[in-house]
């Protein structure tokens, strides 16, 4: 790596000026798996509904690695013993935990590499340097596991229902969307947190900002991340790549960029993910998704080409959601309009026009440990059973709606 002054900072416009806390931080940092995070949205097509949402993974990755710092040094005012090595594993781990994201983020996230989701991309990649860093990144990729029992409380600010990650996504996501639902006290919540037999915990002081942050969750999946129109998007951006894939192994020519080519044409799953997808996943951004698609707005398929070109134009499929499963016999009504249109009869074209999928919210899961409260009396209860809010419980339930999308010609 290049030497010089690794002492920065950098401004960041929700937390202010971050500090990089060590020379190899700033190092994992000027990688180009990092550096790459610049070129991939942390919200996917949601632009296409909140134009200011272009912020990326590289911004949030830097602000989640913020809050850690804050966090850890709480910990350590409050008597929390926590090494030096410990802290720059737990900084370290934060700061890679988006790393193995793919272009468009979670939209998708299934749709390239089917099946592998980008944790596991994320842990390939650390494996990979920490090679390069001759070991300095072990404990990191120990800690962003959950394998470093002897302190469990540092995989949880990494990744708990209560971790550092949440709490940057909701106030950045907030910000850049402008839907204030997402504003939570994160400096208070940060300043409650405490340690209590290895597991992270909330003193009950903080209860109120944690039930706050729990609606404020519940609130942006429904006015952000589940936004009806966003899914619409996303559902068409699929589609558009799926078709592609079909042209792909029709030997249609699609573009010359290889990376995106090689899993257009090879179908990728967990089982065979091996080292050479890994090398042409990390030369794939949103700039290369979007750049096949102002190519194929010209190409001979008019099913890929009209797609494509909707896109562009944010000509967007129409979208109903509802409580109840979408009526068969609706489905098949606007099928039959779009078949007669497009003089198609194939069920598997006709997906492409008519669509429909499941939306699920899971504001707070308490299975996996929760979010635990601190009483007075040294007892450690959950958040629901500790909160005088008796609609907090009902945040446990999972939310689902039906939807589906469908073309207006």
């Amino acid at each position: 790596m290049p030497s010089g002054n690794k002492s920065k900072l950098i401004n960041d416009p929700l937390h202010g000026f971050v500090t990089l806390p060590s020379a190899l931080v700033f190092d994992v940092v000027q990688h180009p798996y990092f550096q790459r995070l610049r070129r991939i949205r942390q919200l996917g097509m949601s632009e296409w509904v909140y134009p200011g949402a272009t912020h990326t993974r590289f911004h949030h990755a830097l602000g989640a690695m913020n809050l850690m710092v804050k966090a850890l040094e709480t910990l350590r005012n409050k008597g929390v013993d926590i090494t030096d090595v410990e802290r720059e594993a737990a900084i370290l781990g934060i700061l890679m935990h988006d790393i193995g994201h793919g272009p468009y983020s979670h939209t998708l996230e299934y749709t390239l590499a089917q099946g592998v989701n980008h944790e596991d991309i994320s842990i390939m990649l650390m494996e990979r340097m920490d090679v390069e860093f001759h070991g300095a990144l072990r404990l990191a990729i120990d800690i962003f596991r959950g394998d470093y029992h002897q302190k469990p409380f540092l995989h949880q600010l990494i990744s708990g229902e209560l971790d550092m990650d949440r709490l940057d996504y909701l106030m950045r996501d907030s910000f850049y969307t402008g839907v204030s639902e997402g504003i939570v006290g994160v400096d208070r919540l940060i300043h409650m947190l405490n340690v209590k037999d290895g597991d992270l915990v909330v003193e009950e002081k903080g209860i109120y900002s944690v039930e706050k942050f729990l609606v404020a969750r519940r609130l942006m999946y429904w006015q952000v991340y589940l936004h009806k129109t966003v899914i619409a998007a996303d559902a068409l951006l699929v589609s558009i790549l799926k078709r592609a894939r079909e042209m792909a192994k029709k030997g249609s020519t699609l573009g010359s960029y290889h990376p995106l080519m090689h899993f257009l044409f090879k179908d990728v799953n967990p089982d065979d993910f091996n080292e050479e997808d890994l090398d042409l996943f990390v030369l794939l951004d949103d700039i290369d998704i979007m750049s096949a698609i102002k190519e194929w707005q010209f190409h001979e398929d008019p099913i890929l080409s009209e797609m494509s070109r909707r896109l562009l134009r944010r000509q967007l499929p129409k979208i109903r959601v509802q409580l109840e499963p979408i009526d068969y016999g609706v489905k098949q009504l606007m099928r039959a309009q779009a078949a007669s249109i497009f003089g198609e009869s194939d069920e598997a074209i006709l997906d492409y026009f008519v669509h429909t999928g499941v939306l699920k919210n899971d504001a707070y899961r308490s299975d996996g440990g929760g979010i635990r409260i601190l009483k007075k009396d040294g007892n450690v209860v959950d958040v629901a059973a500790a909160s005088d809010n008796y609609n907090l419980d009902s945040l446990k339930d999972t939310v689902t709606k039906f939807y589906i999308t469908y073309w207006e010609f």
